[in-house]
């Protein structure tokens, strides 16, 4: 029975995570974040650790806990787009939690339970939609058939019909009745033919159709426990589902939404939910990852006095030490384990140390890694190098209009210096300041496209130098008061 546990997980370790190694993450990470290398290597290495996890025998396998990381470093620098990036490459649920948010139990506010019923309604959605693209061809062609049927009805195929021996006349005019029904039964095939490649397209989504379709949607309640508002999602259409079946409505919709709707029902008959709803359990608690931001909020600073609003912040510590610990919260889709949960914490720490932290909470966080400020070369580089890069974003958007941006190198290097400007004169929030810095100098081209006479957009190529990006940020650099209120 043992060994038959054993290679279920390994079976289980192969769907879960892509078999990649420290350095492959590291790598597909680099085409998205620019630096912190320290950052990227303890993450993949930690992401590696659950999968070797899985391949250890015996006993031994849940004896092994996962190492989780506090990640240092000031805002913008890159720790939330680390985590989110690491979830989507290994297909992983993923919730991002503010600590700041929850309170001491006792107090009304978030319980901190609620970070894994979210992480396991993540997860569900998730592996619903997985299993949905799967069929997706399938129930379009379910849907595309059935608004067929409402757009254009199958007549009934006409019958032979036993001829009565009266005359000769008579006979030869019933045959021709049933040819003439004949030919129209085709010419409507052939209709349907014809209307079921055009509902392919998007042709037709403009289109007015009238459907049946079930009510959607349930109702949602919220639940006041002892341990305050818990926003629970309780669909309580689904408690009547097995009992008495959905009822159906007309409807005058679009295309377009008779398809999303329809697509919907088909969903429900073909995915299994119970199916979903074990492998979304699985995959939490195998590879389900938690990012609690503001985490130096919640640390209680030496000689600091307990009192007003801080009062719970050691509170909310030991509340979240359990799920890090390992423990079992009870979800509206059953018992889920956070023994083997990855929990990322950041922050800045500008005031506060992670030594404030309780030392119960600090030594469930043994890795702990500072990611760098970024420099003037870093912002260049953040600008260009990335598959997501904000100018390949800025051009692909405009492009959309028939505008072509180009960028010289001394604009992007203009453009770098005006952030790290601006991020010392005023607030420091890392590379999100170049989207302040694009967007003030493409403010006019954004607003203007597109060019043309409003029936077809004219080609227009935007090139900016060095010289045009210092005199559109001149005058916001130039005053630190408007600096600080716009940049």
């Amino acid at each position: 029975m043992q060994g038959t546990n054993d290679n279920q997980a390994r079976e289980r370790a192969t769907e879960v995570f892509e078999d990649l190694t420290p350095r492959q993450i590291v790598a597909r990470l680099d085409e998205y974040i620019v630096g912190q290398d320290d950052a990227k290597r303890a993450i993949a290495v930690a992401i590696r650790n659950r999968l070797r996890r899985l391949r250890v025998e015996g006993e031994l396998r849940d004896e092994i806990i996962p190492k989780n990381l506090i990640l240092m470093g000031p805002t913008g620098v890159g720790k939330t787009e680390i985590a989110r990036r690491i979830a989507r490459l290994i297909s992983a649920p993923l919730i991002k939690v503010e600590a700041s948010k929850f309170t001491e139990v006792g107090y009304v506010g978030r319980d901190v339970d609620s970070i894994v019923r979210d992480l396991t309604e993540h997860a569900v959605r998730m592996v619903r939609q997985e299993r949905l693209e799967s069929v997706r061809e399938m129930l379009m062609g379910r849907v595309v058939d059935r608004l067929v049927d409402y757009l254009q009805p199958l007549p009934g195929r006409p019958g032979r019909r036993r001829r009565s021996a009266a005359s000769e006349e008579e006979a030869e005019a019933e045959a021709e009745r049933e040819r003439q029904e004949e030919e129209r039964f085709e010419q409507v095939k052939r209709l349907r033919e014809k209307l079921r490649l055009r509902l392919r397209t998007p042709e037709m989504d403009d289109a007015q159709v009238t459907i049946e379709a079930s009510e959607q949607g349930g109702k949602l309640m919220q639940v006041f426990t002892s341990q305050g508002l818990e926003e629970m999602g309780m669909d309580l259409q689904s408690v009547f589902d097995n009992i008495t079946e959905k009822p159906k409505k007309k409807k005058r919709v679009s295309v377009g939404e008779a398809k999303r709707v329809l697509l919907s029902e088909e969903a429900d008959k073909a995915v299994d939910m119970d199916a979903v709803v074990r492998e979304a359990i699985e995959r939490v608690e195998l590879a389900g990852i938690v990012f609690i931001d503001e985490i130096d909020k919640i640390a209680h600073r030496e000689g600091q006095q307990s009192h007003g609003p801080d009062v719970s912040r050691e509170g909310v510590q030991r509340d979240i030490l359990p799920l890090v610990e390992g423990t079992t919260i009870i979800t509206k889709y059953g018992p889920v384990r956070t023994h083997h949960i990855l929990f990322i914490a950041a922050g800045a720490f500008h005031v506060s140390k992670v030594s404030d932290l309780i030392p119960e909470f600090q030594g469930r966080f043994p890795l702990r890694v500072e990611l760098d400020s970024l420099s003037e070369q870093d912002f260049v580089r953040i600008l260009t190098e990335p598959k997501n890069s904000l100018i390949k974003q800025y051009t692909a958007l405009l492009s959309t209009e028939a505008v072509t941006l180009e960028f010289s190198d001394g604009a992007v290097a203009a453009m770098a210096a005006a952030a790290t400007r601006a991020n010392q004169e005023s607030q420091n929030i890392g590379a999100r300041r170049l989207h302040t810095v694009l967007e003030k100098l493409l403010e006019d081209v954004s607003f203007e496209a597109p060019y043309g006479d409003g029936q077809a957009p004219e080609p227009r190529t935007v090139t900016l130098d060095e010289q045009f990006v210092e005199q559109r940020l001149a005058e916001l650099t130039k005053d630190k008061d408007v600096a600080d209120y716009i940049l």
